[in-house]
């Protein structure tokens, strides 16, 4: 199974959601096709999950960082499919 430093593709998503990782090419620039493969999957289902969670109507606080969040997962799957699309890598 794959990781990144040390922490399954899972986690890392969820710290990318939280924005304690940030996804850069340089990030990206050493892992391998198979990691980048799995944390594309990672970050959609993190995607799916927040979704899924029950709105906070009225919450201005979490909406904002619910939709935070969301921003920082599908940026980092932009980046991600513009990195992989760069070095020709099929990942969907």
């Amino acid at each position: 199974m794959p990781t990144i430093r040390g922490k399954s593709l899972k986690a890392t998503a969820f710290d990318i959601a939280e924005g304690y990782i940030v996804v850069n090419p340089i990030f990206l620039k050493s892992l391998e096709n198979e990691s980048l493969k799995g944390l594309y999957q990672e970050i959609a289902r993190a995607q799916i999950e927040i979704r899924g969670d029950k709105f906070p109507h009225g919450d201005t606080k979490a909406i904002r960082f619910r939709n935070t969040r969301l921003q920082r997962l599908n940026s980092a799957l932009m980046i991600l499919k513009n990195f992989a699309r760069e070095r020709k890598i099929l990942i969907v």
